[in-house]
């Protein structure tokens, strides 16, 4: 994390440990200080966890039960359920402000120094001990737990910088603390924590039961303060790698995640994530939520991998870019809205986000081709169901069929139809404006043709120039 450019320290903060001690500023733990901040936004009724979805009635409580009894978590679940978004959420819990001696190479506090050099100064200067302010993205560390990291990474190793300046080997103070030991009143995050070779992992047990740090036969005690929050995938206990049951057993809390219970949670992940380069209308938002929760059930896939948000997140991209690219090949003006032909990019692209099982191999854009039509129909079903649709039919099947597709302006999709009955229900069920502009119209009317099409009351045809023309009888 980083600290926006725009945050700078408040005046009239003290600066000196005498200043601090006469301001009334009580010293706490980590620990404590997220207990305290979470139940005071829980008495106000406000959020606790932004930007965080589909966990208000599973994790959520979970997490804040022990968040409030001062446990280490360590959260489980499949890639992809937001396992570190919310770990990152916790840093909000953390006082925006802290006073830290000023220099140290530690967040230590001014009235707890735990390194030798600090508890040296304080003794010295007594209330003149400088004091600074830290912001609470600076307390936060994630390490990535990958098999090439180190000890001294995590904890830290001896500076040959500090040998060469003088010191002796013999010198505790030749130590560079690692990540671990720099969190100091702060929160530290492992993630894909089986990763971890499990002679680090011993190390990292070390320093947080026994309190001190031990790097190539220096044994040097800290006090340390540390929040630690860990991920992994639940498979990972038993295939790639495992957390030693010392350290399990150091984690006060074990809380599972999941992927969104529900359709309405994962359309709105799609619209909270994605970054859209063209308007996706929200029948389209349905098919990749659709298509998501489709494949993540199928069982040509695997579920012990499981199909990640991001997958959702990065359909819902790709076709807001098709329609980019669509509507500029084509010379439109305004801004581009998405139609459901430009979701069939998104099968051959997103496929090597799904692992699927043996005898998936080899049909991967097969299956997911079908998933995404019947994602299609089960949407078009759900939202036009009931609508007397007998006119756009008619229109289609007496005239020489309706060209759509990617060398198809709006505009000229909508002149091959003319006014149709039945038209002006279909716009509004689907959710666009009363007087909808070209690109949206075009929108509404190929999802309409896709969907009688696919419910086999109009043929479809893709010829070799790009185009799909619908016309006929679906039979």
């Amino acid at each position: 994390m980083t600290i926006s450019p725009e945050t700078t320290t408040p005046e009239n903060l003290p600066t000196t440990l005498g200043a601090l001690r006469a301001s009334g500023h009580v010293h706490r733990t980590v620990k404590q200080e997220i207990s305290a901040n979470l139940l005071e936004l829980m008495r106000a009724g406000k959020t606790r966890f932004p930007g965080v979805v589909g966990f208000d009635d599973s994790v959520l409580p979970d997490l804040e039960r022990a968040l409030l009894a001062g446990h280490d978590v360590v959260l489980l679940g499949e890639r992809g359920q937001g396992k570190t978004r919310l770990i990152r959420t916790i840093v909000g819990l953390l006082d925006e402000w802290t006073p830290v001696i000023e220099g140290a190479e530690l967040n230590e506090h001014p009235y707890d120094p735990v390194t030798p050099a600090s508890i040296r100064r304080a003794a010295e200067l007594g209330d003149d001990l400088p004091v600074a302010w830290v912001h609470r993205e600076s307390r936060y560390a994630e390490k990535l737990a990958t098999p090439d990291t180190s000890v001294g990474d995590l904890i830290g190793d001896v500076d040959p910088m500090k040998v060469a300046a003088g010191r002796t080997l013999g010198d505790p103070e030749t130590i560079h603390f690692g990540l671990v030991p720099r969190m100091h009143r702060g929160i530290m995050a492992v993630n894909e924590l089986p990763d971890l070779a499990e002679r680090i992992q011993v190390a990292l047990l070390n320093v947080l039961e026994e309190r001190d740090v031990q790097v190539r036969g220096y044994v040097l005690r800290l006090d340390l303060d540390v929040l630690l929050l860990a991920s992994a995938n639940p498979e990972d206990y038993t295939n790639r790698g495992r957390i030693i049951t010392p350290l399990k057993d150091r984690f006060g809390a074990e809380i599972r995640t999941h992927y969104p219970a529900d359709l309405e949670l994962e359309m709105t992940l799609v619209r909270q994530e994605a970054e859209l380069v063209a308007t996706l209308p929200e029948h389209l938002v349905e098919v990749l939520a659709r298509f998501t929760r489709a494949v993540r059930e199928s069982n040509a896939v695997d579920q012990r991998s499981g199909v990640s948000a991001r997958f959702s997140i990065a359909a819902a991209e790709t076709v807001a870019a098709s329609a980019l690219r669509r509507a500029t090949l084509n010379g439109e003006e305004g801004t581009p809205v998405a139609r459901v032909g430009d979701t069939e990019a998104i099968t051959g692209t997103l496929r090597g986000k799904v692992e699927f099982e043996a005898d998936g191999e080899g049909r991967e854009v097969e299956l997911l081709d079908h998933l995404l039509r019947r994602s299609v129909a089960e949407t078009w079903r759900g939202r036009l169901a009931g609508i007397d649709l007998t006119g756009i039919v008619a229109a289609v099947a007496e005239g020489e069929g309706v060209s759509t597709g990617e060398a198809v302006a709006s505009n000229d999709l909508l002149a091959q139809l003319g006014t149709v009955p039945g038209l002006s229900s279909v716009l509004e069920r689907l959710g666009f404006d009363e007087v909808p502009s070209p690109a949206d119209a075009a929108s509404a009317i190929e999802f309409t043709l896709e969907g009688l099409h696919l419910t086999r009351r109009l043929a479809k045809d893709t010829l070799d120039d790009g185009r799909t023309v619908y016309g006929g009888d679906g039979e």
